[in-house]
């Protein structure tokens, strides 16, 4: 995967507690950090927005959905 640069503006106390992360080897750089970090939030946005989105289904129409699928299922399934 291609990578790009890309400026970055941190508060000053943000910066030394990355700075101070990757001193403690918790990260090999500040690009890898960054790197991480946004991939992570991301992932998290997705995620909540799979919630978001699952709570609006109705339980009972999807139970019943579920249950008309297997019903069909069931009938074509072969005899031992």
């Amino acid at each position: 995967m291609s990578t790009a640069k890309v400026a970055v503006t941190l508060d000053e106390h943000l910066l030394r507690e990355l700075d101070r992360l990757v001193a403690d080897k918790v990260f090999n750089s500040r690009s890898q950090a960054v790197q991480l970090s946004v991939k992570e939030k991301i992932a998290r946005m997705r995620k909540r927005r799979l919630a978001h989105e699952c709570a609006k289904l109705n339980p009972k129409e999807e139970k019943a959905l579920a249950e008309e699928g297997m019903k069909e299922d069931w009938q074509r399934w072969p005899e031992d």
